[in-house]
């Protein structure tokens, strides 16, 4: 675990420097993490209630942290986690199947300040949003967070393999949608 990371921990332990020890924990992590939720949940004010449920649960579970793992891997789990929790909750609101929400999604990217379905940028946005839950995940962190698979593992709790088939799979999704539209 990287240094400052040990510090903020024993800082936060510490009554007299808990909450500026969780600032700085905030101030490191939060635009990490809200990119990785954004990927997940698509809006940004989505994100922005994702991402604050997952600082209440870090607030409350740091000093327990047993140190097993780095602790953004540790915050990547809960963020993940999170993240599929409201897209459940959403899905269990509206009474609409599957496919529906996947077109609802779509929706919230097109709507999004200065889409244009013709920009590559737009259609990777498009085409992820075509994955099932794991292999978005999984292309999000190694694809944008640039992830190693080990790393992965921990925070997904797979196999190393799963992840680079899963991976493998949603790159070809990907690159049969942006061929195809």
């Amino acid at each position: 675990m990287q240094s400052d990371d040990k510090d903020l921990l024993y800082q936060f332990r510490q009554p007299e420097t808990k909450e500026r020890a969780f600032t700085a924990l905030i101030k490191k992590y939060q635009e990490k993490l809200y990119w990785h939720v954004r990927r997940i949940v698509v809006t940004h004010d989505d994100a922005n209630d994702v991402l604050q449920n997952v600082f209440i649960k870090v607030w409350k579970a740091l000093g327990n942290f047993r140190e097993d793992s780095q602790l953004y891997t540790w915050l990547y789990r809960i963020a993940t986690n999170e993240s599929l929790t409201f897209l459940d909750q959403q899905k269990k609101r509206s009474s609409i199947s599957l496919s529906d929400e996947d077109n609802n999604l779509e929706d919230k990217i097109a709507a999004e300040k200065g889409f244009d379905a013709n920009k590559l940028e737009w259609k990777l946005q498009m085409a992820i949003q075509q994955l099932p839950e794991k292999q978005k995940i999984v292309f999000s962190l190694r694809y944008y967070d640039e992830m190693p698979y080990e790393e992965m593992s921990r925070v997904l709790e797979t196999s190393e393999g799963a992840l680079k088939a899963s991976y493998h799979h949603a790159v070809k999704k990907i690159e049969d949608y942006i061929k195809n539209h």
